[in-house]
């Protein structure tokens, strides 16, 4: 499923490239935040795991991200209105948080982990990249306090964990949680769903 690690990769260098543009980054500082959202989660997730980071050994995931940042670069897509700005992070952060999501949680399997684990794995290279790339422009994550974020990447690894338990995974039921999973992220985000908070008492 090389597929699902392009869509994470292309997604989150958009997120990341965004990210610097609203912050009024300059280049270095642009292309700094695309490849921490990138690759971030998973280098976290290596280092876990005991593993070089798969970055240091293979090229394609910076092939993708220069490629990415060239073509975003040349769409001028910084020009285009707020809002659409906007749409087009939400859009793309969503395709990275469930590709990485699915990524992570084949790592889990292929090492043999148990549910704990695989979710943790899942959850760990979903949003990794994206809270170092927060934390770097003095921003809390987006998992700490909004949009039903970070229980979209456990619920994911959880079911991938499960099918696998069951013998039903394959290609096809991949496919499919990526579409659920993608709509549940959009989804979060239209009704603003969120978990519950706990209310601070001010008597």
């Amino acid at each position: 499923m090389d597929w699902i690690a392009i869509i994470g990769t292309v997604a989150f260098t958009v997120s990341g490239y965004l990210v610097g543009v609203r912050k009024h980054c300059d280049v270095l500082g642009i292309i700094i935040l695309a490849l921490l959202t990138a690759i971030g989660g998973g280098m976290i997730r290596d280092v876990l795991i005991q593993r070089i980071p798969q970055v240091f050994l293979y090229t394609d995931a910076l092939w993708v991200i220069a490629a990415t940042l060239v073509t975003v670069s040349l769409l001028r897509l910084q020009k285009r209105e707020s809002q659409f700005l906007l749409r087009t992070f939400i859009v793309a952060d969503s395709l990275g948080l469930v590709a990485f999501s699915i990524a992570g949680a084949q790592v889990g399997l292929q090492y043999e982990l148990n549910g704990f684990g695989v979710a943790m794995l899942g959850f760990i290279t979903a949003v990794g990249g994206g809270m170092v790339r927060d934390m770097m422009v003095n921003e809390v994550p987006f998992i700490l306090h909004k949009d039903f974020y970070g229980t979209v990447a456990i619920l994911i690894a959880l079911s991938i964990y499960l099918l696998e338990q069951q013998g039903w995974l394959t290609a096809l039921s991949l496919h499919i949680i990526f579409v659920i999973g993608l709509v549940l992220r959009l989804f979060a985000h239209w009704r603003e769903l969120e978990l519950p908070k706990l209310a601070q008492d001010n008597d």
